[in-house]
């Protein structure tokens, strides 16, 4: 009687165990795994610790509201440093541990994983820098910049200086004060293609890293060329000094145009803070400020958790790019769960799901968007922003510029 027992209850045992690896293995199921390389330390850890956060934030906020199509988002997230072999190491991790979709830091890191994504049919995204001919979906089917690349940029800036200098650039001299990476140099085929085109002198300026040392170029600039206009492509901390170099010598800030990643309030603040950066304009792919529902749901589910709102979010530039970011990646996956009828997506039916998106559930922090197999930009759209009177003032609405240009360096680039 007593080893029947026995069996009965290793039987009964036996069953429950396989009940919970069951609904251990049922719960993996319900869970979409996305992987975020972001730098909180590094050269780049001035956008990272402010947009590290935003990433956990909107997952927090979309697994509290009851998660994606009934399946619960994990973010997994791995410091690279902005150096390329940590980014590769970091890669594989994510992709053993399940990713589906990876936020790949910095234009050398993409230029690295590029191949490696399409082999393993992973999604990548780098909105606003990384490969700018990748906007073309068919030929880089498993890499999406998912918002205006250093052409498109580039594209943007030109337009709003031809704007400022009353219209016509013919005869006008342009200065383009780039870092001296990979990433720097990526807008000089869609700049010297708009020289022919508009008849401007464009001379460029190389600040080698790690980009503290910028007032060579800048008295170049100011006394030999006598820019008309001064385009900067700078990131970490050579945006900033930049902007102090260019005040010691007396150029007028309302002369000069920033890329996105010499655009933030760390960059204003490093500099001297706002007042003394009156006058820099400033390009964004994504919105400026705190005025969004988005922010204020964020504020509430900590308030519901009684919590403050995260510092970081004072950081409104970075902070709201890194929502842009995050909240692709979930509409993509969400995408992709329908599409699948709301079985387990693999990484290809999350690639298809971002060639499906038309807006997403943020409001006016994301850009017009309409991505497709062939254009995985979306469009290319900017603002142009003022740093004026202790803030960020809006310039210009959203807007893309010389299209058939970008087409034209895209074939080209093939």
């Amino acid at each position: 009687m007593g080893s029947v027992t026995s069996r009965m209850l290793r039987v009964l045992a036996g069953i429950a165990m396989g009940s919970a690896l069951a609904a251990t293995a049922s719960a993996q199921q319900k869970e979409i795994v996305i992987g975020a390389q972001c730098d909180r330390t590094g050269p780049t850890m001035i956008a990272g610790v402010p947009m590290c956060p935003a990433f956990h934030d909107y997952v927090n906020l979309v697994n509290h509201k009851g998660g994606v199509e009934g399946y619960k988002i994990k973010l997994g997230e791995i410091d690279t440093e902005y150096k390329v072999p940590q980014a590769v190491e970091a890669y594989e991790r994510l992709r053993k541990g399940g990713a589906l979709a990876v936020l790949v830091w910095g234009t050398p890191a993409v230029q690295a994983l590029t191949q490696r994504l399409a082999e393993d049919r992973i999604p990548g995204t780098s909105p606003g820098f990384g490969i700018a001919a990748s906007a073309d979906g068919l030929r880089y089917p498993y890499l999406f910049p998912v918002a205006a690349t250093y052409w498109s940029q580039a594209a943007a800036a030109i337009h709003f200086v031809r704007d400022k200098l009353g219209g016509s650039l013919a005869g006008k001299k342009i200065a383009y004060l780039f870092y001296d990476n990979p990433a720097g140099r990526e807008p000089l085929p869609v700049l010297e293609e708009l020289q022919q085109l508009e008849k401007f002198e464009l001379k460029i300026f190389a600040v080698p890293a790690p980009g503290l040392e910028v007032g060579a170029q800048v008295l170049d600039i100011v006394q030999r060329y006598r820019a008309d206009f001064v385009i900067t492509h700078l990131f970490g901390r050579s945006p900033s000094v930049s902007i102090k170099e260019l005040r010691r010598v007396g150029y007028p800030l309302t002369k000069v145009l920033a890329f996105v990643w010499g655009s933030t309030d760390s960059d204003i603040e490093a500099a001297g803070g706002f007042a003394a950066a009156e006058g820099y304009y400033t390009m964004h792919f994504a919105g400026v400020g705190s005025d969004y529902p988005i922010l204020k749901e964020i504020v509430e589910m900590y308030r519901a958790q009684g919590k403050p709102a995260p510092k970081e979010m004072q950081s409104s530039v970075y902070y709201n790019r890194g929502l842009l970011w995050i909240a692709l990646n979930v509409e993509a996956a969400r995408n992709a769960i329908r599409g699948k009828e709301g079985q387990m997506p693999a990484g290809e039916d999350v690639k298809r799901g971002f060639e499906q998106i038309k807006t997403l559930p943020i409001g006016d922090i994301a850009p017009p968007l309409e991505i497709t197999p062939s254009n995985h930009e979306g469009g290319g759209w900017v603002q142009i922003f003022q740093v004026r009177d202790g803030k960020f003032r809006k310039v210009t609405d959203w807007y893309r510029s010389y299209p058939e240009v970008i087409a034209k360096v895209i074939r080209d680039a093939k």
